[in-house]
């Protein structure tokens, strides 16, 4: 098939504004530096801590509602043998900045930490709580292959572009434009992006469902019609495995820097909890049309598309639904719309685990342990430096799987196993030291991530 001109020229269009956007704001940002009085860290990080509650909502959301969200809950409703019962992410993730907003975001920001690793080196010692960065890196460059991965496979399929081309173009305009601003960027881009992934997305739902290919989702929620029920079924031996899942989602996403450098960058602790109260009600509504869309492809004689038989579960392309859904139950221009939503989310969950992986390693390996006299010049290279390297690494990940749920739960599998206990003991617990810590740590290892990766 050829090229889709009309989508690759609106994907230059999209791509030229979210970069305006971000020199805009990397202006804001040289600003916040002149006159700021603290250190250039909580500029470039942070904001200057003066990032205002609607701005913060918006950022908060935006980072959430990253490709694997969009990709990853219409494989979920898709896949026959999981189902919506196996697709609630938007309600853990409602359910974990609540629960942030209420427990973390207030200690947090009363202290003006500058990441979430901070109060580890401060009780457990800058090198014992060195080894807990690592898994905090470790599920931010998931987390960047996780969303590029689903860009890069939904333009590949929508306009027929390279994979590689779609990857690393798009991996390089996040990358830009962060090293251009900081949060500063990153936030005011998000405002962006998240508009056009609402707009965008509930344009194309319609379209979807009333394709006279796809028989009624009513009806075939709780029929086997072309497939098993969308609805799916939570046996009761595997109640114990969705609770974990919900666990695993709500609770690990409690522990990513992405959340935490949201709610520090606020500009008080009331408007940091605000902040989390207002994402949870729009994250959950935000999910919905990405299950719509699962339950029309799920609910769709492929044969009588141009996709043909068999289907994409059978074909082993589950993992594309959406992009299947757009380029061949919709119009080619509405198509080119659903791809500017998953661009947009792609974008604003990318450049918000670039800055997270900056800021942790910048601030808690270079400054605090490798070079703790450094001057805010060589900080400013180091936090360029660590955007660009980890952006290539991320990037270069996308090229090992194809699906984008086994990329989103691997990242929050390491951050809930491996982080969100020590954060928990850290804060509320005063008794707890860095050889507990690290003890732990090695026992959870050994007895929960072996399983996991030899399954």
């Amino acid at each position: 098939m050829a090229l889709n001109i009309p989508g690759v020229v609106a994907m230059v269009l999209f791509y030229l504004l979210i970069l305006g956007t971000g020199l805009w704001a990397s202006r804001k940002s040289r600003r916040a530096e002149r006159k700021s009085h603290g250190a250039l860290t909580e500029v470039v990080l942070l904001g200057d801590r003066n990032i205002n509650v609607v701005v913060g909502f918006f950022t908060m959301t935006a980072t959430w509602v990253g490709g694997g969200f969009i990709l990853g809950m219409a494989e979920a409703v898709y896949t026959p043998n999981m189902g919506l019962v196996w697709a609630l992410m938007p309600i853990y993730y409602s359910g974990s900045f609540i629960i942030g907003g209420l427990f973390f975001a207030k200690p947090m920001r009363d202290k003006k930490y500058i990441t979430m690793m901070d109060p580890f080196q401060i009780k457990y010692g800058k090198v014992l709580s060195g080894a807990l960065v690592l898994p905090a890196l470790l599920t931010d460059v998931l987390w960047i292959s996780c969303t590029l991965l689903s860009l890069g496979t939904t333009m590949t399929v929508v306009l027929e572009l390279p994979y590689s081309y779609s990857v690393w173009i798009s991996s390089a305009v996040a990358i830009i434009y962060t090293l251009l601003g900081g949060l500063y960027s990153v936030a005011y881009t998000d405002v962006i992006q998240l508009a056009l992934v609402f707009i965008s997305l509930w344009l194309c739902v319609p379209f979807v469902l009333l394709n006279p290919k796809s028989a009624n989702i009513a009806q075939t929620a709780f029929n086997h019609t072309y497939q098993a029920p969308w609805l799916g079924t939570l046996d009761y031996d595997r109640v114990w495995i969705w609770i974990d899942d919900f666990l695993l989602l709500g609770l690990g996403s409690l522990s990513f820097q992405c959340f935490h450098q949201r709610t520090l960058s606020a500009s008080s602790s009331k408007m940091a909890q605000y902040t989390c109260y207002g994402a949870a009600v729009f994250i959950a509504v935000l999910g919905i049309p990405s299950v719509l869309v699962g339950a029309a492809a799920a609910s769709t004689d492929w044969n009588l598309t141009l996709y043909g038989y068999p289907s994409p579960h059978e074909r082993g392309e589950g993992a594309l639904v959406l992009p299947l859904a757009l380029q061949y139950l919709t119009p080619s221009y509405i198509s080119i719309i659903g791809i500017g939503a998953v661009a947009a989310a792609v974008m604003s969950s990318s450049d918000s685990a670039l800055l997270s992986a900056a800021s942790v390693f910048s601030s808690n390996i270079h400054k605090n342990i490798l070079r703790k006299q450094a001057s805010d010049n060589e900080m400013r290279w180091v936090i360029r430096v660590t955007v660009v390297v980890v952006g290539v690494v991320g990037t270069s990940i996308t090229f090992l799987t194809k699906s984008v749920l086994v990329l989103w739960i691997l990242g929050a599998d390491v951050s809930y196993t491996l982080i969100f206990p020590h954060l928990v003991a850290v804060l509320f617990f005063k008794v707890t030291n860095g050889y507990g810590a690290m003890s732990s740590r090695l026992y959870i290892g050994r007895w929960d991530l072996c399983p996991k990766v030899s399954c």
